[in-house]
């Protein structure tokens, strides 16, 4: 009959202890890898959407904000028809001076690709009319500026249509009007009697493009927009040569807006 030693058998059940034992490890080094893997697939597809921002904005109905913008504002001046044949005056432009604007945005989600956007604003813009005095001899009329600082409180309603997010940024077309009141107007002072005359109130269409770029906390959108006059701001006054050589005056500015929102 053969002998079993004890030092067999303990060198046997070590033996099948480590491989249990490496065994165990090996399935638990596999489970983490898969882990890995699955969370590594996981944050691959993220990246590539990389809409993670987009996602808690998309919830929200509505939200506010502030806007800030450069303006260059100006008139576009049309002749009357009587100009041609006017020898007082050869020219009459309008020329455009810088402004800025402060406002507050409030912006109603329409479905997936609308909004509907309010933005109260207080623009300060300065414009210039200037005249040259025509060829006729003796002609008692000099060159002369006239020089229009603005404090409008304007009242602009859009309809905005955005791309299709990507990678936290979206693409959007704004269109719209404008309603605008100039409360630094002097069209009724005594002293602006022999100056021509604008109106203090206004009214245009707007169209504009720009960019949305999420952040965890607010959206920026930067904003290129147009905004043309749609009715006469002219006051005729026919003692004034300056206003009898001119049909009407059209207001026109561009604005580049800086907008947070959240």
């Amino acid at each position: 009959m053969q002998k079993i030693k004890f030092r067999d058998l303990l060198r046997l059940h070590r033996f099948q202890v480590v491989q249990v034992s490496s065994l165990k490890i090996g399935k638990l080094i596999a489970i983490i890898g898969c882990l890995f893997l699955l969370q590594t697939v996981k944050l691959t597809a993220q990246n590539a959407r990389g809409n993670y921002n987009f996602l808690d904005f998309q919830q929200k109905p509505y939200y506010f904000g502030i806007t800030l913008g450069f303006n260059r504002a100006n008139y576009r001046v049309f002749h009357s028809k009587t100009f041609i044949n006017n020898n007082q005056i050869s020219t009459a432009d309008g020329v455009s001076g810088p402004g800025f604007n402060l406002g507050i945005v409030t912006n109603l989600k329409i479905g997936q690709f609308f909004d509907f956007r309010f933005l109260p604003t207080l623009s300060f813009a300065e414009r210039q009319l200037h005249f040259t005095p025509g060829p006729e001899p003796n002609n008692p009329n000099s060159a002369f500026v006239r020089r229009i600082e603005s404090v409008l409180v304007e009242m602009p309603f859009h309809i905005r249509y955005k791309s299709a997010p990507y990678k936290d940024m979206r693409l959007f077309v704004v269109a719209g009007v404008k309603y605008g009141f100039d409360v630094a107007s002097d069209s009724k002072a005594r002293q602006a009697d022999e100056q021509v005359k604008i109106a203090p109130t206004d009214f245009a269409g707007e169209i504009g493009v720009g960019i949305q770029f999420f952040f965890p906390y607010f959206i920026f959108s930067p904003e290129l927009k147009m905004s043309q006059g749609l009715g006469n701001t002219l006051i005729f006054d026919s003692a004034l040569p300056q206003s009898t050589v001119i049909e009407k005056v059209l207001s026109r500015t561009f604005t580049l807006s800086l907008h947070f929102e959240g």
